[in-house]
């Protein structure tokens, strides 16, 4: 018996964005399941080591450098491989709100684990599911910490 890869379709590009969106919901309720209800820094830092959790080794820096004006966190690969790490710079006025922390690291963590294919609805989908919230409460909390570190950074 011979296999007729001709015979099937390649996905369209909706199918791979629910595919992964879908796998994203499964890893955030994984997590959620494992180290959940309450996520603080411990936990956190758990779910960093965790390679069912975290595709790759990913460490936290506080450190604005490389982010974008605005940007609260923003992982940044270490090496030339996804494999080599990555390094999840934070703002560092998070440092001393460390409970905060997980909310934003969950959100970035999508691009460690699914690299640069992976959007904001998926990174909302599994920071909510991670979480145990609706994506709209979640969304409505990165806003609230978006909005906070405009009115920490601004000039006056």
């Amino acid at each position: 018996m011979s296999c007729d890869c001709t015979s099937v379709a390649p996905p369209i590009p909706h199918d791979a964005r629910q595919s992964l969106n879908l796998a994203a919901a499964a890893t955030g309720t994984g997590i959620y399941e494992k180290y959940g209800p309450l996520i603080g820094w411990d936990q956190l830092r758990q779910i960093l080591e965790d390679r069912t959790c975290t595709r790759y080794p990913c460490e936290i820096v506080f450190d604005a450098g490389p982010l974008e004006p605005g940007e609260f966190a923003h992982p940044v690969e270490k090496g030339d491989r996804p494999e080599d790490g990555f390094s999840m710079y934070v703002h560092p006025l998070f440092m001393t709100q460390l409970e905060k922390v997980p909310l934003l690291v969950l959100y970035q963590l999508v691009v460690v684990n699914y690299g640069a294919f992976a959007a904001a609805e998926d990174a909302e989908t599994f920071g909510a599911a991670a979480l145990g919230l609706s994506q709209d409460e979640y969304y409505q909390i990165l806003c609230g910490l978006a909005d906070e570190l405009q009115v920490k950074t601004v000039p006056g």
